[in-house]
């Protein structure tokens, strides 16, 4: 005979659905509270993080020879709160990550919340490391290849007059196009330890993964072939590095399910 309906039924299932819907509400106000605090101390500090950002420019210039330049009155102070909201992202997000992941964690296995932890941790890491390559390395050369264009032509002086928002918008999208770009690794081990792809698919698919990399370097990076290079051979360098890391998580992998075959077959037994 079957189960007669009941409201307390719908009640049931309701009950956690509110509860997680209530968890996600509470994690969203701590990230957000966490981003508000971090963008009203980065926006105190905007002029100091500006200037940490314009270095690479002032050093690629003459001593005493480059300016920056802002056409519209408010410029400089969206500049400003544009530097706040970047920087603050940055800086909350070690918090946001954390709301994230107590939000997420309940409902992996202990398995799953180890296999995940890594790439949890590598995230930022790769991302600062792109970021650093970025503003250490890449903005300098960029820089001093686009000023090299500075001169007389036809008889009139050609000076680089850079616009605040535009060197803003510039150094984004070296910072950003970089620690992206540097997140390869991780989003080709996920894909692996998720079993979409294997370590034998991804080096068949190299010459695409090559393909791709020089699309995303020349789209990512201003139209200059230094700027490219400079983000095309590291990817290339941690593609690699990643059929490696490919091949001792398999290898693992195989060695664990070995092992589990022969304890079912001795229990078996």
């Amino acid at each position: 005979m079957a189960k007669p309906f009941r409201i307390q039924d719908i009640d049931d299932t309701q009950a956690p659905l509110l509860d997680h819907l209530i968890e996600l509400r509470t994690r969203l106000m701590r990230a957000l509270f966490a981003f508000g605090v971090a963008f009203a101390i980065c926006f105190y500090f905007a002029d100091q993080i500006f200037g940490f950002l314009v270095r690479p420019l002032t050093a690629a210039f003459p001593p005493g020879e480059g300016k920056l330049i802002y056409t519209k009155l408010y410029e400089a102070f969206f500049v400003e709160v544009k530097v706040a909201i970047f920087a603050a992202f940055f800086v909350s997000f070690p918090i946001i990550a954390n709301q994230i992941w107590a939000f997420v964690a309940p409902g992996l296995y202990a398995k799953e919340k180890k296999a995940f932890l890594p790439f949890l941790i590598a995230t930022p890491v790769l991302f600062t490391m792109g970021a650093a390559l970025a503003y250490y390395v890449v903005m300098p050369t960029a820089f001093h290849f686009f000023l090299g264009f500075e001169g007389q032509k036809g008889g009139l002086k050609l000076e680089a007059l850079p616009g605040t928002g535009d060197y803003l918008a510039l150094v984004m999208q070296f910072i950003l196009a970089f620690g992206i770009s540097f997140l390869l690794p991780v989003l080709l081990m996920l894909l692996n330890r998720a079993g979409i792809i294997t370590r034998a698919q991804t080096i068949g698919a190299r010459r695409y993964a090559i393909v791709g990399i020089f699309i995303v370097a020349a789209v990512a990076t201003p139209p200059d072939v230094i700027s490219q290079l400079l983000l095309a051979v590291p990817l290339l360098m941690l593609f690699e590095g990643t059929l490696i890391l490919m091949w001792f998580t398999e290898r693992g992998d195989a060695r664990e399910k070995a092992r589990e075959d022969a304890a079912q077959s001795a229990a078996a037994e």
